[in-house]
C-alpha cells in the first residue's frame, strides 16, 4: 500500500487552482470565524459556525519560496489580546492553520464572548510577527450551508447544535469539504461544495458503528477528518467523540446518499479529537491526532484502506495500531507546516504558545 499524502496542507489532491475570476471583491460578512484551511494559492477558507457559511478568502500570500524555520510564539494569547486591545480572557482561538504557500500560520479568534464576540483572522510569521487579516475590500467567495440546526436550538446536554454545523473543513480534488450537524434526521453529514461556489452543495448522510457504544450513529457529528489517497483512490479519515477512528471514501459522497463509514480503530472513550495530519516518516506513513484528554497520538496508516470495520462492542481500543506521544500534551491544535515538522497550538503554565516540532 502506497499512501499518498495531500491535503495535509490544505492542497487537494489533484490540485487545482483558486483563480481570480472565481472571486469578487468586497467584505466577507463573517459572523463568527471557526474552523480553518487552506487551498492552493493562498485560498483561506473559513467555517462560519453563526452565520452557516463558508467563505474563500484570496490572502495574497504566496511567495516564490514559502518560509523556512520554526514558527514559536510563547503566550502567544497574551501577544494577539494587546494587538486586538483586549485581555487574553476575552478572546478565544478557535482553530489554526499554515498556508503552504508562504508557512504562514492563520488563526481564527473570537474577540470577546458570547453573540456579540466579534470575529477576527491573526497571520502569524517568523521572528514572532503577528498582524490582523484585514477583510475589506478583498477577493472572496461565500457558499451558505443548505439545512442547519436552527440558530436556537440545543442538543440534550444544553448546547447549541447550530456551533456543530461546521465541525472541520478541507479542500480536496476541487471541491471544499465541511464536517457537521443538519437539521434533518440523519443529522451527522458531510457536505461537499464544488470550487468556485457557483453549484450547491451535495450532502451525504454519515452513518457509523461505535464501539464504545456498541450501537449504530447517526447524530455524532465528524469532528476532525483529513484527507489522503491509497493507490490514486481518494478517501477521508474521520475521528469522533469517543474516539472511532473512520474511513470513508470520497466516491461514496454523492448528493442524498446515506453512507456507512468503516469504523478501523477505537482510541479510548471520554475524550473529544481536536485536530489531525498524515505524514510520512521512515518510509512508513502514519496519522498524528491531537486529543482533549488522551494526549496526542501516533497512528500507524499500514492497511487503512482494507482494514475491517469493527462491528461489535469495544471495552477499550482496538484496530489500528498506535502509541500516545509522552512528551507532547496539552496540544488543542495542531497541522502540518512542511514535510518534516508539525505546527502546534499547546497550553502551558504560562497560556497558549504556538510551538514547532518534528513529526514523531
Amino acid at each position: 500500500m502506497t499512501l499518498r499524502i495531500a491535503a495535509a496542507l490544505g492542497l487537494a489532491l489533484l490540485a487545482g487552482r483558486a483563480r481570480a475570476a472565481d472571486l469578487a471583491k468586497g467584505t466577507p460578512d463573517l459572523k463568527s470565524a471557526g474552523p480553518l484551511a487552506f487551498g492552493p494559492d493562498g485560498l483561506l477558507l473559513i467555517g462560519d459556525t453563526k452565520g452557516a457559511a463558508i467563505f474563500a478568502v484570496d490572502t495574497a500570500d504566496r511567495v516564490a519560496k514559502p518560509e523556512a524555520g520554526t514558527l514559536a510564539v510563547e503566550a502567544i494569547d497574551t501577544k494577539i489580546a494587546a494587538l486586538l486591545g483586549t485581555t487574553p480572557k476575552l478572546i478565544q482561538i478557535n482553530d489554526m492553520a499554515v498556508n503552504p504557500a508562504s508557512g504562514r500560520a492563520y488563526l481564527s479568534v473570537s474577540r470577546g464572548t458570547g453573540p456579540e464576540a466579534t470575529p477576527v483572522i491573526v497571520r502569524v510569521g517568523r521572528g514572532d510577527k503577528l498582524e490582523v487579516v484585514a477583510m475589506e475590500n478583498v477577493p472572496f467567495a461565500k457558499a451558505e450551508l443548505p439545512n442547519v440546526p436552527d440558530a436556537t436550538a440545543v442538543d440534550r446536554r444544553g448546547q447549541s447544535t447550530r456551533s456543530e454545523s461546521i465541525t472541520d473543513i478541507a479542500y480536496v480534488d476541487g471541491r471544499v469539504f465541511v464536517a457537521g450537524l443538519s437539521n434533518e434526521e440523519f443529522s451527522s453529514r458531510l457536505l461537499a461544495i464544488p470550487y468556485p461556489f457557483q453549484a450547491k452543495a451535495q450532502s451525504t448522510g454519515i452513518e457509523i458503528y461505535h464501539g464504545a457504544h456498541g450501537q449504530v450513529e447517526t447524530k455524532s457529528p465528524v469532528r476532525t477528518f483529513a484527507a489522503y489517497s491509497v493507490e490514486g483512490k481518494p478517501y477521508l479519515m474521520a475521528a469522533y467523540t469517543c474516539t472511532p477512528l473512520v474511513r470513508l471514501a470520497v466516491a461514496d459522497l454523492k448528493a442524498g446518499a446515506k453512507v456507512k463509514g468503516a469504523t478501523i480503530a477505537e482510541l479510548g472513550n471520554r475524550n473529544k479529537p481536536l485536530d489531525m495530519v498524515v505524514y510520512k516518516k521512515g518510509g512508513k506513513d502514519y496519522i498524528l491526532l491531537a486529543n482533549s484528554s488522551r494526549g496526542v497520538m501516533k497512528i500507524d496508516a499500514a492497511g487503512i484502506d482494507s482494514a475491517e470495520s469493527i462491528s461489535a462492542r469495544v471495552a477499550e481500543t482496538a484496530g489500528q495500531p498506535f502509541e500516545t506521544i509522552k512528551d507532547l500534551k496539552g496540544v488543542q491544535q495542531l497541522d502540518r507546516l512542511d514535510e518534516t515538522h508539525a505546527l502546534i497550538l499547546v497550553q502551558g503554565a504560562r497560556g497558549l504558545s504556538l510551538e514547532t516540532i518534528e513529526l514523531p
